[in-house]
């Protein structure tokens, strides 16, 4: 088994307040994702589950059984780190080796795990190697390979791919989902980039300021975020958030904007509001029956596509467009709304007001 719960994790440094009740239950086999931005606590949390840092509160059970008081060793949890920490003097085999030789395995099943594990991550060629003659992405596999040798209770990992660059680290995610599918272990990732949570995990948990934001698969995370700070978080291009209040059958925008009132909201008259739109369900090629008006901000060519900036009172709207759009700032637009796929938050709060009639 590698199950990891944690339980209103609690922990200061000075006035800092890095985790402020923090409760995650990472089930066993699953690839489970901490996402938020720089200081949210993700590294803090992976740490106090590993044991590294004495919590102020909270607890940590693995497989069940409360770890809390467990040191390091005890947990039996293996960490990768941003850096690949490898030992400059010794091979690649000797590096891979060094988790089985520190618990005294036979030569035998150290040839065999160090094979298996060179076999899962390509890297057979490398074994004679030492590290400074390994590029980035081959210094990373090899640093996954000393971690997955031991087969810990489960696998912590912390931003791993960060120093790589964009190409090895899309190569990497691959690699990662296909590793996790062979293993079947227990994957606990950090990481501030929303691509590697949504494209790799099963689960997402969303870190701000030391406190958990939302829990759920990717796709819930994105097409159902608990709170305007979610919505805005998780989604290239951000989401667009309009300020608006409900007035009848109408939702009515500080700029003077109006769209019908979707049917599925229950936000009662002069509500203060916010509006948001994703720019996938917003066009500039097309008139619905939902419309805004407005002009032409700005074009963002990004080869298959283009992102439109269109003023919508003192508002930008992000539509995404096909890549031959083209426009001149300051034109009138029309951009088609589909409301079926809206969000509207609290303008007070900024939780989502989008779950309950839907």
């Amino acid at each position: 088994m590698g199950t990891v719960a944690a339980h209103g994790l609690r922990k200061s440094f000075g006035k800092v307040q890095a985790l402020d009740g923090v409760t995650l239950d990472v089930p066993d086999g699953s690839f489970f994702v901490v996402l938020g931005p720089s200081g949210a606590g993700k590294t803090t949390t992976l740490r106090a589950i590993a044991g590294l840092e004495k919590l102020d509160a909270g607890s940590v059970r693995l497989d069940g059984r409360d770890a809390t008081g467990d040191s390091p060793a005890a947990r039996d949890l293996a960490m990768v780190f941003q850096s690949y920490a490898l030992y400059p003097r010794h091979t690649v085999y000797e590096n891979i080796a060094s988790p089985l030789r520190a618990r005294r395995s036979s030569a035998s099943e150290i040839a065999s795990a160090v094979e298996r594990m060179s076999n899962l991550l390509h890297i057979e060629r490398l074994l004679q190697r030492r590290p400074a003659q390994l590029s980035g992405g081959e210094m990373q596999r090899v640093a996954l390979a000393r971690a997955l040798v031991r087969r810990p209770r489960a696998f912590l990992m912390d931003e791993p791919l960060t120093n790589l660059d964009l190409k090895l680290r899309v190569e990497m995610r691959t690699e990662l989902t296909r590793i996790h599918r062979s293993l079947g272990a227990t994957f606990v990732y950090v990481t501030n980039d929303q691509v590697e949570a949504l494209s790799m995990a099963d689960q997402v948990a969303i870190l701000k300021e030391g406190k958990v934001q939302q829990v759920g698969t990717p796709t819930e995370v994105y097409e159902r975020p608990a709170n305007q700070w979610v919505a805005g978080f998780v989604g290239s291009p951000p989401i667009s958030l309009l300020a608006c209040r409900a007035e009848g059958d109408r939702l009515v925008g500080a700029g003077g904007w109006t769209l019908p009132r979707p049917r599925w909201t229950t936000a009662e008259d002069g509500r203060a509001l916010l509006l948001g739109l994703r720019a996938e369900d917003l066009s500039v090629e097309q008139r619905g029956d939902a419309s805004l008006s407005g002009e032409l901000y700005g074009l963002e060519p990004l080869g298959d596509r283009t992102v439109v900036d269109v003023r919508v009172g003192t508002e930008i709207l992000k539509v995404k467009a096909r890549p031959t759009v083209t426009g001149t700032p300051g034109e009138q637009l029309h951009v088609s709304v589909d409301l079926g796929r809206a969000h509207l938050f609290d303008a007070g709060t900024g939780l989502s007001l989008s779950e309950a009639g839907r």
